[in-house]
């Protein structure tokens, strides 16, 4: 059996920069341990699987795989898949629906960029959360803890997101999947993103974090339309708007980087 894939960097401009993700097309879905093999042999944050869809009002399944574990929700990986639609497997409506286990996400091409629909997920603050993280993290001090389907964390500063050094093996034993996060400079709020418990210690951009850091930044802020920038290694850039109490978007552009196959 031979499978095509694209390698695409989300959510950048750059080559080499935001976070890849490997698209895999797939005509019918191919047996679950062989999609999480697939992932872990890549070795990316995601890897992507997508299908025709026969739900009404959906265009493609989408399911979405770390090289240890499938997950509810990519936003990188989403982008990218749309990406690759439109700009290798002509595709050309003004949207796309996926069908995912977070339900229905469009994505529309406007110009360079692309803008996902996405679930609003708000974090609420909490008191019970994992003792030491500030240590854990290497920050100066919590601000405060919220949760939704991942730990929440902010702090006083970019400086303080920036120049954090976790201990991922520390972290990895909370179980959690961590967002760090601060008012920005020069855009409105930065962040990052670890994960070591879903085997990926540190994931560049992370579309699933903004559909929790959209809705708390603009209660926060007083705004719907915000920019947004993930400081990890690689860096990412995002426009966000809180839509409504249920839907955010999110968007930015892709770099295309290779495309392959599998043989199996």
């Amino acid at each position: 059996m031979k499978l095509n894939l694209c390698q695409v960097d989300a959510f950048t401009s750059t080559l080499f920069k935001g976070n890849p993700a490997a698209v895999v097309p797939l005509e019918k879905w191919i047996d679950d341990a062989l999609m999480q093999q697939l992932a872990m042999e890549n070795n990316l944050a995601e890897t992507v699987f997508f299908v025709p869809s026969e739900k009404e009002g959906a265009d493609f399944d989408i399911r979405w795989f770390t090289p240890e574990v499938e997950i509810n929700l990519c936003g990188h990986a989403t982008l990218a898949s749309a990406f690759v639609l439109y700009t290798q497997l002509g595709f050309t409506r003004p949207s796309i629906v996926f069908n995912s286990k977070s339900g229905l996400l469009t994505v529309e091409k406007n110009g360079f960029n692309y803008e996902m629909d996405f679930p609003s997920w708000k974090p609420e603050r909490i008191t019970d959360y994992p003792d030491g993280i500030a240590e854990i993290l290497g920050v100066k001090e919590v601000v405060g803890a919220y949760k939704y389907r991942d730990l929440l964390i902010e702090v006083a500063t970019e400086e303080e997101v920036l120049n954090a050094k976790p201990d991922f093996t520390a972290l990895k034993k909370t179980g959690e999947m961590l967002i760090l996060t601060a008012k920005g400079k020069s855009v409105d709020f930065v962040s990052r993103f670890f994960a070591p418990s879903a085997g990926i210690d540190e994931d560049p951009v992370t579309g699933s974090a903004h559909s929790q850091l959209i809705p708390f930044w603009s209660e926060k802020l007083d705004k719907k339309r915000m920019t947004a920038k993930q400081l990890s290694k690689r860096g990412g850039d995002l426009v966000c708007e809180q839509k409504s109490a249920e839907r955010v978007m999110m968007g930015g552009e892709c770099v295309f980087y290779m495309k392959g196959e599998f043989e199996i």
